[in-house]
């Protein structure tokens, strides 16, 4: 059975607005605030985010969640700071819920994320408002919802970048591989190169792989998008050709999620061009490098599904008890 963080959540995001229930918990007035101790809180929460350690996100996110909505309660507080340590709290929320499934939560959570922004007056953290929501937007069937505003965000950085900083840079390009990714969806097949084109110039002007944002990008996660969009659009022997040649190591420590996503794209792909013994070895190093990952991966439930639908035992035999831990046979 697989655990989802959905429920505790949830109670924690419709208890937000209720400063009741919070003087009632503390007994009196809120706690004073820790600006600092919420921000630490809201890095090491993404970071296990990124880690793929969903358990472990969904015991601190509610109670960061809780801390959070107290703080903007709280009078005299820095306002645009916490708003900040808000909007980080949300974007994480996001990008667990959605990875779990919980696609309408991970929207609210995305939304807040959004607002949040607005209150912290920092464009370069509204633009990763945009760029996380826009992949839920993704996850919830609107791709052309999803580019536009990707797209809407990166005109607004760019008419501020002018040489562009690490940050807006790393944004810029991700927002450019967040509307490949929608393009991909559509199946687009015409605009997903445009888009990763951009992010591969914006790639280049960077000049090597950071972790700015929760964004991951650089030159690497360009590739990971080619790989990745390239099987959604069916061309798999292209994806295969690009992750046989991919140095995932040049990634920078933490980003253990998008190692291992590249071994489960590159799975899709082979199990599309039907080499079925190299699709259960790549989604065996996936679960080696991100078990919780391949258990909660939509798309890795559909290649489980096809692979062993038309098993073959004694080419694959370590097939049958992967799905078993998947959740899939």
């Amino acid at each position: 059975m697989r655990y989802t963080p959905t429920g505790a959540i949830e109670r924690a995001m419709m208890r937000y607005t209720s400063l009741e229930t919070i003087v009632a918990e503390t007994g009196g007035e809120p706690p004073a605030l820790d600006l600092d101790r919420l921000r630490s809180e809201a890095h090491r929460t993404y970071a296990a985010c990124q880690a793929t350690r969903y358990a472990e996100v969904g015991r601190r996110l509610p109670r960061l969640i809780r801390d959070v909505e107290a703080a903007a309660r709280t009078r005299g507080a820095d306002r645009p700071a916490v708003c900040s340590a808000r909007a980080m709290t949300y974007n994480t929320t996001a990008a667990v819920l959605k990875r779990v499934g919980a696609r309408d939560l991970a929207w609210q959570a995305a939304d807040r994320a959004m607002s949040a922004s607005e209150g912290a007056d920092e464009t370069i953290l509204a633009a990763v408002g945009a760029y996380r929501l826009s992949y839920v937007f993704i996850s919830r069937g609107h791709p052309s919802e999803a580019a536009e505003l990707a797209m809407g965000a990166a005109h607004v950085l760019e008419r501020r970048m002018r040489a562009g900083t690490d940050e807006e840079l790393s944004v810029y390009g991700g927002l450019h591989l967040a509307a490949a990714t929608a393009a991909a969806a559509e199946y687009d097949k015409s605009a997903v190169p445009r888009f990763l084109s951009q992010a591969q110039r914006a790639a280049d002007r960077l000049g090597r792989d950071l972790n700015l944002h929760g964004t991951a990008f650089g030159p690497t996660n360009v590739t990971i998008h080619t790989i990745s969009t390239g099987v959604k659009v069916g061309d798999a022997r292209s994806a295969v050709e690009a992750g046989e040649g991919i140095a995932v190591d040049q990634l920078p420590g933490g980003l253990v999620g998008r190692r291992a996503q590249v071994h489960l794209d590159v799975a899709r792909a082979y199990t599309q061009t039907r080499q079925d013994a190299a699709a259960v070895h790549t989604l065996l190093d996936a679960e080696r490098i991100a078990p919780e990952l391949v258990r909660h991966d939509p798309y890795t439930e559909a290649t489980l599904t096809e692979l062993v639908r038309r098993e073959h035992r004694r080419s694959t035999p370590e097939l049958r008890p992967m799905a078993q831990r998947a959740g899939v046979a």
